[in-house]
Protein backbone atom coordinates (compact mmCIF):
# COMPACT_ATOMS: atom_id res chain seq x y z
CA UNK A 1 0.00 0.00 0.00
CA UNK A 2 1.16 3.59 -0.64
CA UNK A 3 2.45 5.00 1.85
CA UNK A 4 0.47 8.36 2.22
CA UNK A 5 -2.78 6.19 2.23
CA UNK A 6 -1.51 4.48 5.17
CA UNK A 7 -0.41 7.36 6.66
CA UNK A 8 -3.90 8.66 6.35
CA UNK A 9 -5.12 5.23 7.33
CA UNK A 10 -3.18 5.52 10.67
CA UNK A 11 -4.56 8.67 11.85
CA UNK A 12 -8.00 7.87 11.38
CA UNK A 13 -7.86 4.71 13.16
CA UNK A 14 -5.71 6.43 16.01
CA UNK A 15 -8.93 8.73 16.65
CA UNK A 16 -11.17 5.55 16.30
CA UNK A 17 -9.47 3.25 18.75
CA UNK A 18 -9.24 6.21 21.06
CA UNK A 19 -12.90 7.10 20.57
CA UNK A 20 -14.68 3.88 21.35
CA UNK A 21 -11.94 2.52 23.61
CA UNK A 22 -10.66 -0.33 21.91
CA UNK A 23 -7.59 -2.47 22.17
CA UNK A 24 -6.26 -1.73 18.96
CA UNK A 25 -5.32 -2.68 15.25
CA UNK A 26 -2.05 -4.16 14.12
CA UNK A 27 -1.51 -3.31 10.48
CA UNK A 28 0.67 -5.61 8.59
CA UNK A 29 2.30 -4.73 4.97
CA UNK A 30 4.39 -3.49 2.23
CA UNK A 31 5.67 -0.32 0.50
CA UNK A 32 6.30 1.00 -2.89
CA UNK A 33 9.68 2.89 -2.29
CA UNK A 34 9.65 5.57 0.36
CA UNK A 35 11.91 7.61 2.52
CA UNK A 36 10.82 8.79 5.35
CA UNK A 37 12.06 11.71 8.09
CA UNK A 38 10.82 11.43 11.54
CA UNK A 39 10.89 14.17 14.57
CA UNK A 40 14.49 13.94 15.42
CA UNK A 41 15.84 13.59 11.50
CA UNK A 42 18.46 15.73 10.16
CA UNK A 43 19.09 16.98 6.56
CA UNK A 44 22.55 15.80 6.23
CA UNK A 45 21.41 12.24 7.06
CA UNK A 46 19.57 12.58 3.14
CA UNK A 47 22.70 11.49 1.09
CA UNK A 48 20.79 12.48 -2.25
CA UNK A 49 18.34 15.62 -2.64
CA UNK A 50 14.91 14.72 -2.61
CA UNK A 51 14.34 15.59 -6.00
CA UNK A 52 16.99 13.08 -6.68
CA UNK A 53 15.42 10.23 -4.36
CA UNK A 54 11.62 11.21 -6.43
CA UNK A 55 13.57 10.77 -9.51
CA UNK A 56 14.17 7.39 -8.75
CA UNK A 57 10.84 6.38 -7.71
CA UNK A 58 11.19 7.16 -4.13
CA UNK A 59 8.86 9.47 -2.38
CA UNK A 60 9.42 11.36 0.91
CA UNK A 61 7.46 11.90 3.87
CA UNK A 62 8.09 13.90 7.03
CA UNK A 63 6.05 12.22 9.68
CA UNK A 64 5.85 12.20 13.09
CA UNK A 65 7.03 9.35 14.68
CA UNK A 66 10.20 9.49 16.90
CA UNK A 67 13.58 8.91 15.43
CA UNK A 68 16.02 9.76 12.36
CA UNK A 69 15.52 8.60 8.47
CA UNK A 70 14.23 5.66 7.37
CA UNK A 71 13.76 3.53 3.97
CA UNK A 72 10.62 1.73 2.86
CA UNK A 73 10.28 -0.85 0.14
CA UNK A 74 8.89 -3.55 -1.42
CA UNK A 75 10.60 -6.97 0.51
CA UNK A 76 10.30 -5.13 4.12
CA UNK A 77 7.28 -6.46 6.27
CA UNK A 78 6.38 -3.17 7.59
CA UNK A 79 4.32 -3.68 11.23
CA UNK A 80 2.52 -0.81 12.70
CA UNK A 81 0.58 -1.89 15.97
CA UNK A 82 -1.88 0.51 16.54
CA UNK A 83 -2.29 0.07 20.78
CA UNK A 84 -4.29 1.74 23.05
CA UNK A 85 -1.74 1.79 26.13
CA UNK A 86 -4.87 2.22 28.45
CA UNK A 87 -5.51 -1.82 27.94
CA UNK A 88 -1.79 -2.49 28.34
CA UNK A 89 0.40 0.19 30.61
CA UNK A 90 1.13 3.78 29.71
CA UNK A 91 4.80 3.11 28.92
CA UNK A 92 6.19 4.56 26.40
CA UNK A 93 9.83 2.67 26.69
CA UNK A 94 8.49 -0.54 27.89
CA UNK A 95 6.40 -0.31 24.52
CA UNK A 96 9.97 -0.02 22.34
CA UNK A 97 11.27 -2.59 24.23
CA UNK A 98 8.46 -5.30 23.66
CA UNK A 99 8.18 -4.40 20.16
CA UNK A 100 11.81 -5.42 19.83
CA UNK A 101 11.01 -8.49 21.42
CA UNK A 102 8.39 -9.17 19.25
CA UNK A 103 11.22 -9.44 16.58
CA UNK A 104 14.12 -10.92 18.25
CA UNK A 105 11.31 -14.21 19.43
CA UNK A 106 10.43 -13.83 15.14
CA UNK A 107 14.07 -13.44 14.33
CA UNK A 108 14.45 -16.37 16.72
CA UNK A 109 11.66 -18.99 14.86
CA UNK A 110 14.31 -18.87 11.62
CA UNK A 111 17.76 -19.44 14.05
CA UNK A 112 18.98 -16.10 13.51
CA UNK A 113 19.90 -14.68 17.36
CA UNK A 114 18.88 -11.27 17.17
CA UNK A 115 19.99 -8.68 19.62
CA UNK A 116 19.22 -4.97 21.19
CA UNK A 117 22.03 -2.42 20.40
CA UNK A 118 22.18 0.12 23.51
CA UNK A 119 21.58 2.99 22.96
CA UNK A 120 19.93 2.22 19.69
CA UNK A 121 16.14 1.67 19.50
CA UNK A 122 15.82 -1.38 17.00
CA UNK A 123 16.60 -4.90 16.15
CA UNK A 124 20.59 -6.10 15.22
CA UNK A 125 22.36 -9.43 14.14
CA UNK A 126 26.02 -10.14 14.31
CA UNK A 127 27.14 -9.75 10.24
CA UNK A 128 30.46 -8.41 10.98
CA UNK A 129 29.94 -6.62 13.37
CA UNK A 130 26.62 -5.31 14.07
CA UNK A 131 24.29 -4.82 11.46
CA UNK A 132 20.60 -3.53 11.87
CA UNK A 133 17.63 -5.60 10.59
CA UNK A 134 14.73 -4.03 11.90
CA UNK A 135 13.90 -0.45 12.64
CA UNK A 136 11.53 0.73 14.83
CA UNK A 137 10.18 4.59 15.20
CA UNK A 138 6.39 5.20 16.98
CA UNK A 139 4.44 8.38 18.27
CA UNK A 140 1.52 8.37 20.74
CA UNK A 141 -1.48 10.57 20.28
CA UNK A 142 -4.49 9.90 23.30
CA UNK A 143 -2.51 7.09 24.63
CA UNK A 144 -2.67 5.26 20.88
CA UNK A 145 0.52 4.29 19.42
CA UNK A 146 1.07 4.43 15.98
CA UNK A 147 3.48 4.04 13.42
CA UNK A 148 5.90 1.41 14.00
CA UNK A 149 8.71 -1.16 12.59
CA UNK A 150 10.41 -1.80 9.27
CA UNK A 151 11.66 -5.88 8.90
CA UNK A 152 13.96 -6.24 6.43
CA UNK A 153 13.29 -10.04 4.88
CA UNK A 154 14.37 -9.61 1.37
CA UNK A 155 14.26 -5.71 -0.09
CA UNK A 156 16.85 -4.02 -2.26
CA UNK A 157 19.19 -2.78 0.12
CA UNK A 158 21.14 -0.55 -2.37
CA UNK A 159 18.36 2.64 -1.13
CA UNK A 160 20.06 2.69 2.57
CA UNK A 161 23.30 3.87 0.34
CA UNK A 162 21.30 6.94 -0.16
CA UNK A 163 20.34 8.00 3.48
CA UNK A 164 22.12 7.76 6.94
CA UNK A 165 19.83 4.85 8.17
CA UNK A 166 17.95 5.70 11.24
CA UNK A 167 21.00 8.42 11.80
CA UNK A 168 24.05 5.85 12.84
CA UNK A 169 26.85 6.16 11.09
CA UNK A 170 29.68 3.46 11.44
CA UNK A 171 27.00 0.40 10.69
CA UNK A 172 25.32 -1.05 8.01
CA UNK A 173 22.07 -2.91 7.23
CA UNK A 174 21.13 -6.04 6.43
CA UNK A 175 18.16 -8.46 5.81
CA UNK A 176 16.79 -11.91 6.35
CA UNK A 177 17.83 -13.27 3.27
CA UNK A 178 20.94 -11.83 3.33
CA UNK A 179 21.71 -13.64 6.32
CA UNK A 180 20.26 -17.25 5.77
CA UNK A 181 21.60 -17.28 1.94
CA UNK A 182 18.02 -18.13 1.02
CA UNK A 183 15.28 -16.20 -1.24
CA UNK A 184 11.85 -15.91 -0.22
CA UNK A 185 8.46 -15.83 -2.04
CA UNK A 186 5.10 -14.30 -1.20
CA UNK A 187 3.99 -17.38 0.42
CA UNK A 188 6.30 -16.87 2.90
CA UNK A 189 5.72 -13.55 3.42
CA UNK A 190 1.79 -14.34 4.46
CA UNK A 191 3.40 -16.73 6.80
CA UNK A 192 6.33 -14.17 8.17
CA UNK A 193 2.59 -12.24 8.60
CA UNK A 194 1.03 -14.60 10.83
CA UNK A 195 3.91 -15.62 12.43
CA UNK A 196 4.54 -11.84 13.69
CA UNK A 197 1.54 -11.36 15.06
CA UNK A 198 1.38 -14.22 16.43
CA UNK A 199 4.42 -13.28 18.13
CA UNK A 200 2.98 -9.83 18.98
CA UNK A 201 0.24 -11.64 20.76
CA UNK A 202 2.70 -13.34 23.35
CA UNK A 203 4.49 -10.83 24.00
CA UNK A 204 2.08 -7.94 24.88
CA UNK A 205 -0.90 -10.43 25.96
CA UNK A 206 -3.04 -9.89 23.24
CA UNK A 207 -5.85 -12.49 21.69
CA UNK A 208 -5.20 -11.89 18.35
CA UNK A 209 -8.05 -12.12 15.64
CA UNK A 210 -7.76 -11.49 11.89
CA UNK A 211 -9.63 -8.34 10.36
CA UNK A 212 -9.76 -7.21 6.82
CA UNK A 213 -12.49 -4.67 8.08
Amino acid sequence: MPYGEVLLLQRALVERIAEENRPGVFLLLEHPPVVTLGRGAKKEHLLLSEEALKKRGIEVYEVERGGDVTYHGPGQIVGYPLVNLRFWKKDVHAFLRSLEEVLIRFLAHFGVPAFRFPPYTGVWVERDGPRKIAAIGVAVRRWVTYHGFALNIAPDLAPFGYIVPCGIRGFGVTALQEVLGRNFGQDDFRKMKYLLAQKFGEVFGFAMEESYG
